[in-house]
């Protein structure tokens, strides 16, 4: 006859329906929370079960030490007991920041459109192919888009928008050019309550929103919307020709003086601006011209040429001039010097060159030199 263990060793009764759960097969609470209780429990009935182990039912006394075992590894390793009372139906209260707001995958899950199992196939798609979740769950096509925006809205603190209900300003479109909105993709609606509100895919990076404010003089508060309504609308705003550089020039430069004449006593002393022949040592060569700019790069180049060629005389000395080779063979550290002053002056004069005299970061302004370096030679 056949032993039932539950019922003989662990004095469960077979009015418990089989195959048995965690909580069950160790005797505590459904959905017991206390890790040391449950390691407790194990370890009474482990030593109970041994009793068995040298017996006709040693085999049986095995399996039953071996179950006992892994169901308390499991209620004890907290992801998996989550994920194992979530099998069982326990509901979890979401977890929310201090403003009350929910993940976005949670947000879905309350709101029906996801499930628990399909949270964690997410979040391995995600993980797995460097997404986020918004654009992991729409890609896999189980949450539309717009859904996906609001969920992520609701976890941002953000509100959602429907651009084609809303038509932007033209004067806050003509303050950024379409090669800026096409970078980030973003488009800016209006000002509203003295804040600049920009329809954007998600959070905007810092960089850009810092740009944004000192273009429109306000601060920037995003607003969700989807993708595809974001280049539609940059497809309608921003058609090649509409809004070129230059007229985002002039729009900026129109938009900061009315700032300007604005501020009480701002225009109290009126005075005018001597007209200097010579051009500015600092700026951006965008707000040039493009013979300006051009100059611009030449002389840059010079300049960088020069802060590598000056330091590195004295190594055509020590060809030309016997005494000073007599004294690099005797002092070789003297040979090192030009090459480290070249260095230092290279990085030195660059600094100048690239973030004041043309007004750009260090890497874009290396870059450009070397294209203006490479594209002469070409050209000869």
């Amino acid at each position: 006859m056949a032993i039932d263990v539950y019922r003989d060793w662990l004095g469960i009764p077979e009015s418990v329906p089989r195959p048995l759960d965690h909580y069950q097969l160790l005797r505590v609470a459904q959905f017991e929370d206390d890790a040391d209780k449950i390691r407790a429990h194990y370890k009474k009935l482990n030593t109970h079960v041994r009793k068995y182990a040298t017996g006709q039912y040693s085999n049986e006394s095995q399996d039953l030490l071996n179950e006992l075992a892994k169901a308390m590894l499991c209620l004890t390793d907290a992801d998996r007991k989550r994920d194992y009372d979530e099998s069982l139906g326990r509901e979890f209260a979401a977890d929310v920041d201090a403003f009350g707001r929910q993940p976005l995958l949670d947000t879905l899950i309350k709101g029906a459109h996801l499930s628990r199992e399909q949270k964690r196939d997410v979040e391995q798609f995600a993980s797995a192919r460097g997404l986020s979740e918004r654009d992991a769950v729409v890609q896999m096509k189980l949450v539309d888009p717009a859904v996906a925006a609001q969920a992520l809205a609701g976890q941002l603190g953000y509100s959602f928008v429907e651009l084609d209900d809303m038509l932007p300003e033209d004067s806050a479109l003509d303050l950024v050019p379409r090669s800026l909105v096409k970078k980030h993709v973003f488009i800016p609606l209006f000002i509203d309550d003295e804040r600049l509100l920009v329809a954007c895919i998600d959070e905007l990076d810092h960089e850009l929103e810092e740009e944004l404010r000192l273009r429109y003089g306000v601060p920037v508060r995003p607003v969700i919307a989807t993708p595809r309504s974001i280049n539609q609308a940059i497809a309608q705003y921003y058609a090649p020709g509409m809004r070129d550089e230059a007229a985002v020039q002039a729009a900026v430069k129109a938009a900061s003086q009315n700032r300007t004449k604005e501020k009480p006593k701002a225009a109290a002393k009126p005075r005018k601006e001597k007209k200097s022949a010579a051009p500015s040592t600092s700026g951006s060569l965008e707000n040039l011209s493009e013979t300006e700019q051009e100059g611009r790069k030449q002389i840059g180049i010079l300049m960088l040429c020069a802060s590598v060629f000056l330091p590195m005389l004295p190594k055509v000395a020590e060809f030309s001039v016997p005494s000073y080779q007599l004294m690099t063979l005797q002092y070789t550290w003297l040979r090192w010097i030009p090459f480290a002053a070249a260095a230092l002056s290279f990085l030195l004069v660059s600094l100048f060159v690239f973030r004041t005299y043309w007004g750009m970061s260090y890497g874009r302004g290396l870059s450009m030199a070397w294209s203006f370096v490479t594209g002469s030679l070409a050209r000869r």
